[in-house]
């Protein structure tokens, strides 16, 4: 076994890659209050603050350090389906990010809910949902990535939704909370070390 120090200020992560090759077979759809909502065109504004709620806890930041212009070209790119998941409120409470961009394929870019619905049930309506919007009739492969800074649980999630692990990479990044891009009490199930 081989240790990799890790810079100080630096997070390291497992990636796993994981695919979906058949569409699933039809099955009922569980009962939900939850609905989504299609954003088109996105707001960007809007679309941060959500990404933030929803991606805070797991230290996702990639989206929230981007330019105005950077993510403009990607979420509102023809090829790219966002949809808002909203409570009975109207309250954006998650989100489903859905790339098609490559040719017979869609990647499930990002996918969540508030860390409140954690464990309630909605993860396997929402992912049921999302995999039939994936599912378009020329797509051949549906994939996504998940990693140990995740839900403890999202890795059996996608296997038992049907999704196959097809590959490992380990992923080191300057800890998005020391930079100020998030709040230093986010995940706090990562320790946070300043030197």
């Amino acid at each position: 076994m081989k240790l990799h120090e890790i810079p100080a200020g630096h997070l390291a992560e497992v990636v796993t890659y994981l695919d979906m090759r058949e569409r699933p077979k039809p099955t009922p759809m569980p009962e939900s209050p939850l609905r989504i909502n299609h954003w088109k065109p996105v707001d960007l504004g809007k679309y941060r603050i959500l990404f933030e709620r929803v991606g805070a806890p797991w230290l996702w930041y990639s989206r929230l350090v981007m330019d105005e212009a950077d993510l403009d070209a990607i979420i509102n790119h023809a090829d790219i389906d966002f949809y808002a998941v909203e409570d009975r409120a109207g309250i954006e409470i998650g989100m489903i990010e859905l790339d098609f961009r490559e040719e017979r394929q869609c990647e499930i870019q990002f996918f969540g809910l508030v860390p409140e619905l954690a464990g309630k049930g909605h993860g396997r309506w929402l992912m049921m949902q999302t995999l039939a919007l994936a599912w378009r009739a020329e797509v051949e492969r549906v994939h996504l990535h998940t990693c140990t800074l995740d839900h403890p649980n999202a890795l059996a999630f996608y296997r038992s939704m049907g999704f196959v692990p097809r590959g490992r990479a380990v992923e080191t990044f300057p800890d998005p909370r020391l930079a100020g891009i998030l709040p230093r009490d986010a995940a706090p199930h990562v320790p946070l070390l300043e030197s």
